[in-house]
């Protein structure tokens, strides 16, 4: 996908170091297993009929802009052209603000951007310890996307997702729980899922899902700059990390009932429905699996 060079004064990066850190609390969401160990708290859900087009009455609880740490490298470019997945994710991440906020304007909605936090082995996080094992995630409590990116490499050779739309995914997903927690969603699948315990995996799996989908909403709205292979990179992407799959490859049996953020037919599905569609209305998970 041919992305433009990050603009500086178009995004909010930041960079931690290899340090550790005790736990914390909060939730994290992440691109679905891309790790191992199945993360997310259950954060982050959605009102069926609450699409961005039709929110424009939603009343916005927005979390603080996420606090500068001491002693915290600033400089964007610096930090960006640190190796090729940063800038990469620098470019993804231009692009995506570019893409999402005039869609919040349009809708009345106050939009603020994520900020992307690249670290090292381990770091803190506003919803708690941040480490590579756990693969991409967001925080919703300092509205950050965290990304230790030799993921990237773990990406390719492990669960053979190759190429840079593939990457481009993952930072999408990640930028689409962002977008769910502007639209004020989490709050009402947390509560759902306490009133209604036994539905709380199948809301996680349609709050994921939908990221997905908005991770090919903006694909889809910058259909120009794709590549040929994209569309199947990323839906290479998105197989490998269904939870059927990783089960399998775990050598476990596939239990669909403790999925957290569905099968791989579903995450390629929801994705290619975005990227066909470039609209965000189209990705009502909550009313069709």
């Amino acid at each position: 996908m041919r992305l433009d060079d990050f603009n500086p004064d178009n995004i909010r990066v930041s960079q931690g170091g290899g340090r550790s850190f005790p736990g914390g609390s909060g939730g994290k969401l992440g691109c679905g297993s891309l790790v191992i160990v199945l993360i997310g708290a259950l954060v982050f859900g959605v009102d069926p009929g609450q699409m961005l087009g039709t929110l424009e009455n939603v009343q916005q609880q927005q979390a603080p802009a996420p606090a500068q740490r001491p002693g915290q490298p600033q400089d964007t470019a610096s930090i960006c052209r640190q190796n090729a997945y940063a800038l990469e994710s620098c470019n993804a991440l231009s692009s995506l603000n570019t893409t999402w906020q005039p869609l919040f304007q349009k809708a009345n909605i106050a939009f603020e951007q994520p900020n992307l936090h690249f670290y090292n082995g381990s770091d803190q996080s506003g919803c708690g310890a941040a480490q590579s094992a756990m693969g991409p995630f967001y925080c919703p409590a300092d509205q950050g996307i965290y990304i230790d990116t030799s993921f990237y490499d773990e990406l390719d050779r492990k669960l053979g997702a190759k190429g840079d739309f593939a990457r481009y995914y993952v930072i999408a997903h990640e930028y689409g729980h962002h977008i769910q927690h502007l639209l004020g969603l989490d709050g009402q699948v947390r509560r759902a899922q306490r009133q209604n315990p036994q539905q709380a995996n199948a809301l996680q799996v349609s709050m994921e899902l939908q990221a997905d989908c908005y991770a090919g909403v903006w694909a889809g709205r910058n259909k120009d700059r794709i590549e040929p292979g994209d569309m199947e990179e990323g839906l290479t992407a998105a197989s490998a990390i269904g939870d059927d799959t990783l089960m399998k490859n775990a050598g476990q049996r596939v239990s669909p009932e403790s999925f957290t953020h569905g099968s791989s037919a579903q995450r390629m599905a929801w994705l290619r429905r975005g990227l066909e569609t470039g609209n965000e209305d189209a990705c009502d998970t909550f009313n069709q699996q």
